[in-house]
């Protein structure tokens, strides 16, 4: 099997693809360029990368579009490139379901660092040394071994960043966990208190359960402190571990 990451990079600047190819060959990818959005949907789906660096502004179809319809088909992690000061742009994509994005003009080496972090998550939630077991608490279950989440027995889709957020709360369940924590764990960098991601992907997977600001919340906020997975009355105990049926 070929060692060599092959990273998929949908951008029309061309200088820009040149530089990025300069700097991640030498760290190991192998790095394709596409320039326009429809081309670089159909390379992104096509299974071949393990990760897509996503330019928002794209001819033919722009990059929330190409992200959407990415999301539709595929879990493969996405960079989002959004221009610098552009927050909504920012709030947009990782509400479709870009796994971090990177502002506008930016150094290299901090590419290399976000794609290294993202690659490393991907890598460790589908190898970790211990088999981990599948972990309920209420209605909602996760299965690391498969990366899937059921709720009440229907499937809920996450992306990668998703699931692990989600995986760290449940770990916890019944306990507040802080952002500084989930930053560092989930996104692998240095908290900051300007950096909104891991409230935008809690919102999405608040969304995705159900959740509407209410007392039956699965997820719940902890004002200037983090996140709180509830566990329903009847679960006071630690968060259920599920054996094998074959057990």
């Amino acid at each position: 099997m070929d060692s060599v990451d092959h990273i998929l990079v949908i951008d029309d600047d061309v200088e820009l693809c040149t530089l990025v190819g300069e700097y991640l060959g030498p760290e190991g990818f192998f790095v394709e360029c596409v320039h326009e959005g429809k081309r670089g949907l159909d390379a992104a789906l096509g299974g071949e990368h393990l990760l897509v660096v996503l330019d928002v502004m794209l001819p033919g179809m722009n990059g929330f579009d190409v992200l959407r319809r990415i999301r539709l088909k595929s879990r493969v992690p996405v960079l989002l490139l959004t221009a610098r000061g552009q927050d909504v742009d920012r709030i947009v994509g990782l509400e479709i379901g870009a796994d971090d994005y990177l502002p506008k003009p930016f150094n290299p080496r901090e590419l290399v660092a976000r794609i290294r972090a993202i690659l490393r998550r991907t890598r460790e939630g589908k190898g970790a040394l211990e088999p981990q077991q599948p972990v309920r608490v209420g209605d909602v279950e996760l299965d690391p071994a498969t990366r899937s989440v059921r709720q009440n027995g229907k499937p809920v889709e996450l992306t990668s960043v998703e699931f692990n957020l989600l995986h760290a709360l449940l770990r916890e369940a019944g306990h507040v966990v802080p952002r500084e924590r989930l930053v560092d764990v989930v996104l692998s960098r240095k908290f900051s208190p300007f950096d909104r991601s891991i409230d935008m992907h809690v919102s999405k997977i608040r969304k995705k359960l159900g959740d509407s600001e209410g007392a039956n919340d699965h997820i719940k906020t902890v004002r200037g402190v983090g996140y709180i997975f509830a566990r329903p009355p009847e679960q006071s105990a630690p968060p259920e571990k599920l054996r094998s049926s074959r057990s």
